[in-house]
């Protein structure tokens, strides 16, 4: 049992609600629109979770093996730090997860397409191959792209632009670009969450030589490229309700603007990076109170 416990603590269950969230608002946006399919729906959350603990596994592997998780480290400790998980088990552990990963997006492809549309189906089988190996090259390789600044183009892209206009696409097979707003949106928040995390390891990353974002900016021009991108988050979605207005439930979601407001004050007063930690939660609730709300909003 308690090999069981290190393993969902491996997996970092507090990071999934915040993976979930670009599925709820493309299938918010696609039910609204008259399209919904339960066996897509499941799927697409089955493979959105893989992935994310795939690239849980993947970082807790990648930044033992380069020895930036070591006692300097302020998060919380992993498993394979903690010696709780040997590298080899945490190796396995990474193959079956992408392999049930694949399994459920081939699945998920199969449901939106079945045998028809090829140029889709190619197209979104490329999609999940670079989601999956986006997971893993993070921390993992020479070639990490984590320890090179570009961990917020990644995340961007696969939270807020696949996640969340690839889901509504495989139910309505229709491109709204309008549904690229609110694809933004959760990508930016999503690249928020992976820059506070940043800001929390930057004095150990930094002498590790990984070289986030953060590290390349310093502490005061992170903070102000967080203020951006949560504001920017807002714009997107704003701009989104305003192009498709109907009702007093389509701006629901504003109630998560507060949460989201009051973390930016704590953010931008905070000199200690410890105390940035119970922040990560805060945003990722957010995010996800966010989506719940607008795609309860959308569905009403």
């Amino acid at each position: 049992m308690t090999k069981f416990k290190t393993w969902v603590s491996a997996a970092r269950l507090r990071t999934l609600p915040l993976s979930v969230s670009g599925i709820l608002v493309g299938t918010g946006i696609a039910v609204h629109q008259g399209y919904f399919n339960l066996v897509i729906f499941s799927l697409a959350l089955a493979t959105t979770l893989g992935l994310q603990v795939l690239s849980n596994f993947a970082n807790d592997y990648g930044d033992f093996v380069k020895g930036t998780d070591n006692d300097e480290r302020v998060g919380p400790e992993r498993a394979l730090q903690s010696g709780l998980i040997t590298r080899e088990e945490m190796y396995y552990g990474m193959i079956i997860t992408t392999v049930a990963t694949a399994f459920f997006a081939l699945m998920l492809i199969y449901a939106a397409f079945g045998g028809e549309n090829l140029l889709y189906i190619v197209l979104f089988v490329l999609l999940g191959a670079a989601a999956i190996m986006a997971a893993i090259k993070y921390t993992i390789g020479e070639r990490a792209y984590g320890y090179r600044g570009l961990g917020d183009v990644f995340v961007f892209i696969f939270f807020g632009i696949v996640g969340v206009y690839g889901c509504y696409f495989l139910y309505a097979l229709d491109w709204d670009w309008k549904v690229l707003l609110p694809a933004s949106a959760i990508g930016v928040l999503s690249a928020g969450v992976l820059n506070l995390n940043n800001m929390r390891d930057r004095i150990s990353d930094e002498r590790a030589k990984k070289y986030t974002l953060v590290v390349k900016l310093g502490p005061e021009r992170a903070k102000h490229y967080h203020y951006f991108l949560l504001l920017s988050a807002i714009f997107f979605m704003v701009i989104y309700t305003a192009l498709t207005y109907q009702g007093l439930d389509d701006i629901l979601y504003w109630f998560a603007f507060l949460p989201l407001l009051r973390h930016l004050k704590t953010v931008m007063e905070n000199k200690n990076p410890e105390r940035l930690d119970p922040q990560l939660k805060v945003l990722a609730i957010s995010t996800f109170l966010m989506a719940v709300l607008f795609t309860v909003g959308q569905v009403v």
